[in-house]
């Protein structure tokens, strides 16, 4: 099974990404978008980040996970290479996330182009058969 592939897009990144569970599409989605940045296969496992996030929604979920592992690119200059032990959990209304992203500041690096943000344009999380399919459009 793929992680993820690029999807047609006007003028942003649109990205549909797979996973036998929801955990694994939500990393599968993360690496994607930096994989358009530059090849995290050859990013340096160097810069541990803890991210703790929640949510009433799995989709504002989603959107806060994907916004702070860009937020930490925009202040640290962290490329996040991998993302270890995430793990999502629902209790009544709300939702939340933890896990650890892994990677190296962007100066050591060949990276082509800017994700700005990420938006709600067209964001799908659908549960299948096989697992999760996750499409999102992040702005380029």
């Amino acid at each position: 099974m793929k992680k993820y592939e690029y999807l047609d897009h006007t003028a942003d990144l649109k990205i549909r990404a797979y996973g036998k569970t929801i955990e694994e599409a939500f990393v599968n989605t993360a690496i994607g978008g930096f994989d358009f940045l530059t090849d995290t296969k050859k990013v340096k496992k160097k810069i541990e980040k803890n991210i703790s996030i929640s949510a009433n929604r799995i989709e504002s979920l989603l959107y806060d996970f994907l916004e702070e592992l860009l937020f930490m690119l925009d202040t640290d200059g962290l490329i996040t290479a991998e993302i270890k032990d995430l793990k999502i959990q629902q209790e009544k209304e709300k939702y939340s996330l933890t896990c650890i992203a892994l990677g190296d500041n962007y100066k050591n690096y060949d990276v082509k182009g800017n994700i700005k943000s990420v938006t709600y344009s067209e964001m799908s999380i659908k549960k299948e058969k096989n697992g999760f399919i996750i499409e999102v459009v992040l702005d380029i």
